[in-house]
């Protein structure tokens, strides 16, 4: 008879368990020990996963992950209690968990790979942890919070020579490909500049963002500590950060451009081959943003050098949000489009433009207006799986990767977050060296590139 699954978890504070957080001080310092690879020799050839984060986004990566017929789910984290209980009842031998540190540490040798799901302050100490000790990494967008944290865990990937996958799943979509290809065989010529759009409702947006420091209650099984992680100490509040309105908050989040950059700017980033912007530039100042929350809304002009898609030396990527949408009038419409979508992308090159509903199929506008040729648009695209496809690369071994492994995913989201820091700093021009990871011309928006981690939270190298 299986025990029950509150069995394996802890959510009182044992001597153990204080114990164990003074050991756990420097937390990079614990998990120095090679990965034990059990995927090879596990019963029916498994790969053994384990999931930091089981609420939210953090579930649903979960059991896209654990759909996998090769997947075999063996540990679970999350610091709301009722939220790993539901997961460890649907996952009852899995070892469970509310401090991802005493999973990592107590049962690493019951995982080969780890997924990440928890909000964007957090990426970073479980990722670089977990890869420090060879484990596959699934982590959600944006990859972390600070440019620092992102090249972190990118450096520390190739080190560990694990495969890894970040989770912006359009990637892997047939539409999101199919843009890339019409880009790459020069639809419409070669690319002069690129317009995004995303302006869907914000509902994680808090409802109380003033900063009492009368704090409200913590709820029930709810460990506001663990959640606060390598952040410094304040009250909890309600409606403010938990569950969802941390995205707004500079010291949690990356509001909505680090929420939605990696997804929207990804086929233009892969389709011309980007690598870093020259300057950033948030051209609608936003009264509040310079203190502990994001912008509700931006326009941001993001500089790329050229590369051999584009028009000339170099090509611009203006992104908006907020009820920011792009002059319509440059926008050309399919058809069927009668007026511009709530999300969206327009690539305009040399000779037409191609229009892309998030989520749909794109389309080539001509500059002539004649209709491009169905039998141009790529046809042979096979479905992809985002979260197999990180398994399968796991489960072929050797060189394998998945497709949006770090080393694509770490330059894609430093540049999301460059470009989000524009906020702080509206309406200059702020001009970046990727290569020195520095503001070349402005000391203050440098220093935001990189956060200390409170005692008892700093890992080396990391924060």
């Amino acid at each position: 008879m299986k025990s029950s699954p509150l069995a394996n978890i802890d959510h009182r504070p044992t001597r153990r368990s204080l114990l164990k957080q003074g050991a756990l001080a420097t937390v990079g310092g614990v998990l120095g020990f090679p990965a034990v690879l059990r995927s090879q020799g596990s019963p029916n050839s498994k790969l053994q996963v384990a999931s930091i984060g089981v609420g939210g986004m953090g579930l649903s990566t979960l059991k896209s992950v654990a759909s996998h017929p090769k997947v075999a789910i063996t540990g679970l984290c999350d610091v709301q209690a009722d939220t790993l209980l539901r997961a460890a009842r649907s996952f009852p031998d899995a070892a469970a968990h509310p401090d991802w540190r005493e999973l990592l540490s107590d049962s690493a040798d019951k995982f080969d790979a780890v997924t990440i799901g928890i909000p964007d302050h957090m990426h970073a100490a479980p990722a670089v942890t977990a890869l420090r000790a060879k484990k596959h990494l699934y982590l959600q967008k944006p990859m972390a919070s600070t440019v620092h944290e992102c090249r972190v865990i990118t450096e520390e990937s190739k080190k560990a020579g694990v495969v890894t996958q970040l989770g912006n799943q359009g990637r892997s979509s047939i539409e999101s490909r199919m843009a890339v290809e019409l880009i790459r065989n020069c639809a419409i010529g070669k690319i002069k500049e690129v317009l995004v759009w995303e302006n869907k409702p914000l509902s994680w947006w808090p409802k109380n963002t003033t900063l009492s420091e009368k704090g409200d209650a913590v709820p029930e099984g709810f460990d506001w500590q663990l959640w606060l992680g390598v952040r410094d100490p304040r009250p909890y509040l309600e409606n403010a950060y938990h569950p969802k309105g941390w995205r707004a908050f500079f010291d949690f989040g990356v509001g909505e451009m680090g929420d939605m950059g990696c997804h929207h700017l990804d086929p233009t980033f892969d389709a011309l081959q980007l690598t870093a912007p020259l300057r950033v530039r948030q051209t609608k100042p936003v009264p509040g943003s310079s203190g502990h929350l994001w912008g509700d809304h931006r326009q941001v002009e993001l500089i790329f050098p050229g590369t051999e898609m584009t028009a000339s030396d170099t090509v611009q990527i203006t992104w908006h949000d907020g009820e920011l949408r792009p002059d319509a009038a440059r926008i050309p419409l399919p058809t069927d489009v009668k007026e511009l979508p709530l999300q969206g992308t327009c690539w305009i090159g040399e000779s037409g433009s191609i229009f892309k509903d998030y989520g749909s199929a794109p389309v080539v506008l001509p500059a002539n207006g004649a209709d491009f040729p169905q039998g141009s648009y790529p046809a042979d695209l096979e479905p992809q799986d985002h979260y197999h496809g990180w398994v399968d690369a796991i489960l072929a071994g050797g060189s394998a990767r998945s497709v949006a492994d770090f080393s694509h995913g770490g330059p894609l989201t430093e540049s999301v977050l460059v470009g989000a820091l524009a906020d702080r700093f509206a309406g200059e021009w702020l001009n970046w060296d990727r290569a020195a990871m520095q503001f070349t011309d402005n000391d203050a928006a440098t220093n935001l590139l990189r956060r200390d981690y409170r005692d008892g939270w700093k890992i080396e190298g990391l924060g």
